[in-house]
């Protein structure tokens, strides 16, 4: 079941869950599911641990030709997951959303034109997600996470976010220009 959230193309996935007194069995992605919903085939899967509560990464992305479509698990712990609308035309443009994520919830989908990030709510909290492109360190990009204008209400306070030297280092969203233009057909 696909929930569509406010920032067009983006939505929550719910896969259905079947248990017993063992546990359970799911499928978290499935190609005839989303290729239904008319999403990208995913060509990657990125995986990160971040030992310490409070740790913030992103905001990311990836430009032309290795624009990134993502689906975002939350396999232990529990995240604070965050997206930005950065397609140029976009009617959600600069706005974002944020949405928790942990093992027992649905998983977050959003398109290539999305700029990405996600702050741990528990200590050694495991993150997976699948990517439409290969990772290309020279196309990627990122904002501020601590942006004034985007004004996100991390579950963190600033000092005390356990943040990247790259992500400290960040544009602000006033001084981005996006590459990214929306179209509706790909949301």
């Amino acid at each position: 079941m696909f929930e569509v959230l406010s920032i067009p193309g983006v939505r929550v996935y719910t896969p259905k869950r079947f248990g017993d007194p063992r546990g359970y069995f799911m499928e978290p992605w499935s190609e005839r599911v989303f290729s239904a919903e008319g999403l990208p085939i995913f060509v990657q899967d990125n995986e990160g641990l971040s030992a310490p509560a409070g740790t913030v990464r992103g905001l990311h992305y990836q430009t032309d030709p290795f624009a990134q479509a993502k689906l975002i698990r939350c396999l232990s712990g529990a995240i604070l997951d965050v997206v930005v609308d950065i397609r140029r035309g976009s009617p959600a443009y600069g706005r974002h959303v944020g949405v928790e994520l942990r093992p027992d919830t649905g998983l977050l989908y959003m398109p290539a034109g999305i700029a990405h990030g996600y702050c741990t709510l528990a200590p050694d909290t495991l993150v997976q997600y699948k990517v439409s492109a290969p990772y290309s360190p020279a196309h990627e990009g990122g904002i501020a996470w601590d942006d004034p204008t985007l004004a996100i209400k991390w579950p963190v306070a600033p000092g005390a976010a356990i943040v990247s030297d790259r992500d400290r280092k960040q544009p602000r969203f006033a001084d981005f220009v996006s590459p990214f233009v929306y179209d509706p057909s790909r949301s």
